[in-house]
């Protein structure tokens, strides 16, 4: 018989997930709790860290924002921007996709083409914004250096029209992640049993049919995935409009994010009330994914769900 004491190697886990803890309370709990507790108060000002709870109207910061005209361009666009890239982003993901991971097609050369896709993704915001900025240059830039030799009479002030720009925005977040996007859904095809294809094939299902009626519900949870992650960044988005956006366009490209931060440190220095706005988009976030979880939950799971639930009321009160 072995007596030899049995060594637990559990506790080497909660040691090394210690830096984590101690990093997240640090840097992610606390600003986040933090930012509650200042939306309530009448902080202001650089430097100023006397704060004292409004008591007269709680909710002052809150209405403030609500009402505020600027914040409601800001919502708008950002909705629009994020609606306009992400329904061609998740198209071609979807589509090469199918490509990549159809057994019957055999695409050549697929590694080349998810490096070339996925490439974007890589490069920084930053970089990229400057980049596009410099390419829709008014008067002089390359853009217009082209439409002017195919006969332009004068150069297009791309960078100061809206909906221009909205559409510049668009397409940058567009270029962006469709390749991130498309990597996740193929992630998720590889993952599927292939005797599932095997027996599409022997039934004599199409390869479209295969793909939307097959494949898509397979992935249900990583098109969850993608939708609820694409939802957080849309409206958190920041970098690309702020660096790309030089000149005045009326608020074309004012996102909430960069509506927080023009409260908070562009001169403004209204802390209370950028925390209040950071709280009004976090409530929003959360209603949408829940919403989005809920519309694309299983139904049949959540049926059999039910069932099991009501027979286990049944046989307890049997009892």
């Amino acid at each position: 018989m072995n007596n030899k004491k049995l060594v637990s190697y559990s506790k080497y886990g909660y040691i090394f997930a210690i830096p984590f803890v101690i990093a997240f309370l640090i840097f992610t709990l606390y600003p986040i709790v933090y930012t509650f507790i200042i939306g309530f108060t009448d902080l202001k000002g650089a430097g100023n860290t006397e704060l004292h709870f409004l008591t007269n109207d709680i909710f002052k910061n809150f209405v403030d924002v609500l009402t505020a005209k600027s914040f409601h361009t800001a919502i708008t666009n950002t909705v629009r921007i994020w609606i306009v890239n992400f329904i061609p982003q998740l198209g071609f993901a979807l589509l090469f996709t199918a490509w990549f991971t159809d057994r019957r097609t055999k695409l050549k050369g697929q590694g080349i083409f998810k490096i070339l896709f996925y490439l974007p993704n890589i490069i920084t915001a930053a970089t990229i914004g400057i980049l596009f900025n410099a390419l829709f240059g008014y008067p002089k830039g390359p853009i217009n250096d082209i439409i002017q030799f195919f006969g332009a009479s004068e150069p297009y002030p791309f960078i100061t029209k809206q909906s221009w720009v909205r559409g510049i925005i668009a397409f940058i977040q567009f270029w962006m992640w469709y390749g991130y996007t498309m990597v996740n859904l193929i992630a998720g095809v590889i993952g599927i049993n292939p005797e599932i294809f095997e027996a599409a094939e022997l039934d004599g299902a199409s390869k479209s049919q295969t793909f939307f009626l097959v494949t898509i519900p397979c992935i249900r949870p990583i098109m969850v995935y993608v939708l609820i992650t694409s939802l957080i960044g849309g409206l958190n988005m920041f970098d690309i409009p702020q660096v790309f956006i030089s000149t005045d366009c009326n608020n074309a490209g004012l996102t909430t994010n960069m509506y927080i931060r023009n409260q908070a440190f562009a001169g403004s220095y209204i802390y209370c009330r950028a925390a209040a706005a950071s709280v009004i988009m976090f409530i929003i976030i959360l209603i949408l994914c829940l919403l989005l979880l809920y519309f694309m939950r299983d139904k049949d799971e959540a049926k059999l769900a039910k069932i099991r639930r009501q027979e286990r009321k049944a046989a307890a009160a049997r009892v």
